[in-house]
């Protein structure tokens, strides 16, 4: 087991001292106490739990030494704890935030301070590519321009190659928020690529893109294997982002609908179908709940991947007055989700099965799928009485109501 050097002061990682297998251990126990009536399904983990992060960000500041650092917030405070290796983060990742900081440093680019809100470099929001060794750069400004920014670029990618967007964000908000609303292209395209299931995705600065490819790729084939699809199936997925779900989905069924609230993400989804010449799939932005009320024809399967705080109240109402067969709920959250999963159960679906997936070793979150079935009588019983043969003589006598029989002989 590797040693964190940041780990008290951090407090990111809950389980940084455990052995991975007694993490599986507890996150396995956790969710089993929130669906106490199913047995849950073993939990996946991975077989390299370490470096896993692809997306991660960082806060710029100056250390004792008078060079600007990079690092991250204590849990639960404003607090910058600078750290040059984070044992959970990609190493290529690692490696161009401290490369950001030499250029900072050399070039006398002053990090932003929260605190009297003077200053340029605020936040670093680096993504790694898992299939196409290409990386996607934000640096977020507190200021109204970045000084030397062409020679700021030209450096970074003299010494990162790997990079092939760098893009401008402006944040000058008094905000916990890292990305602030304005864009501005420095390099490349403004975007990357990855691959989840051979097919590619185009990934923006605001989608969002599940932080752990490998596991992804196991959890999104457990949802796919959960939804039990056939080819004439009709599919909706809601909170279908950049539409990672539906796009795996789509060569399995007769049709996938995408909703996202967020505008950006589904310009992704389009894109991302017409580029992998996927013609049956078809999304739009809005809210989840008022999609869903809208639909005219029943889907078949309904996808649920909400963000933490789970599907919204009207989202859950519209889905049982939907009646769908089929749901298979995905979650970051098992908290929120055995809540709407409960009242699901409640308004006349079933739990079939439970699988965890760790998507985040050494803290305390767990990714979990969870597949509902609407419940239907199981047999139909057909009975055909002859009232010839019965004794209805003690029923009248004892009857408190009017009590009419149609014999069997009777037309």
């Amino acid at each position: 087991m590797k040693k964190c050097y940041y780990a008290k002061k951090c407090g990111g990682c809950a389980y940084i001292h455990e052995e991975y297998e007694n993490q599986l251990i507890e996150k396995q126990k956790s969710v089993q106490a929130l669906f106490p009536r199913t047995k849950v399904s073993p939990i996946v983990g991975m077989d390299n739990p370490y470096h896993y992060r692809h997306k991660v960000y960082a806060t710029f500041g100056y250390k004792e030494d008078g060079l600007v650092h990079a690092g991250m917030y204590e849990e639960n405070s404003h607090n910058l704890i600078f750290a040059k290796d984070c044992l959970i983060q990609h190493n290529i990742a690692n490696h161009i935030i401290q490369t950001i900081c030499d250029i900072a440093n050399k070039l006398h680019i002053e990090p932003y301070n929260e605190d009297t809100q003077y200053g340029v470099l605020r936040h670093a929001y680096v993504r790694v590519s898992h299939a196409t060794n290409k990386d996607l750069v934000v640096i977020v400004i507190g200021s109204k321009e970045l000084p030397g920014s062409k020679t700021f670029v030209k450096e970074l990618l003299e010494k990162e190659p790997r990079i092939s967007s760098i893009v401008l964000n402006y944040n000058r908000k008094d905000t916990s928020l890292i990305l602030g609303d304005t864009d501005k292209v420095l390099y490349g395209p403004g975007y990357i690529t990855d691959t989840i299931h051979d097919i590619e995705f185009r990934i923006s600065p605001k989608s969002f893109y599940q932080i752990n490819p490998v596991q992804t790729e196991k959890l999104y084939s457990i949802a796919i294997e959960l939804a039990n699809l056939k080819k004439a199936d009709n599919v909706l997925d809601a909170c279908c982002g950049i539409g990672t779900i539906s796009l795996c989905a789509a060569k399995s069924v007769n049709s996938v609908t995408g909703v996202e609230i967020s505008k950006d993400a589904i310009k992704d989804a389009i894109y991302n179908a017409k580029k992998n010449h996927i013609n049956n799939a078809y999304f739009y932005a809005g809210d989840a709940g008022e999609f869903i009320d809208s639909l005219i024809d029943k889907p078949d399967v309904v996808f649920l991947d909400p963000p933490r705080s789970g599907m919204s109240k009207q989202a859950i109402d519209a889905l049982v007055r939907l009646k769908t067969s089929r749901i298979v709920y995905i979650s970051c959250n098992p908290e929120t989700q055995a809540r709407d999963v409960k009242q699901l159960v409640k308004e006349g679906y079933r739990i079939n099965k439970i699988v965890p997936v760790d998507l985040f070793p050494y803290t305390k979150h767990v990714e979990t799928v969870v597949q509902l079935f609407r419940k239907t009588p199981d047999t139909h019983i057909n009975l055909k009485i002859n009232t010839n043969e019965l004794d209805l003589t003690k029923a009248e006598a004892k009857a408190t109501y009017h009590l009419t029989i149609r014999k069997s002989s009777d037309k």
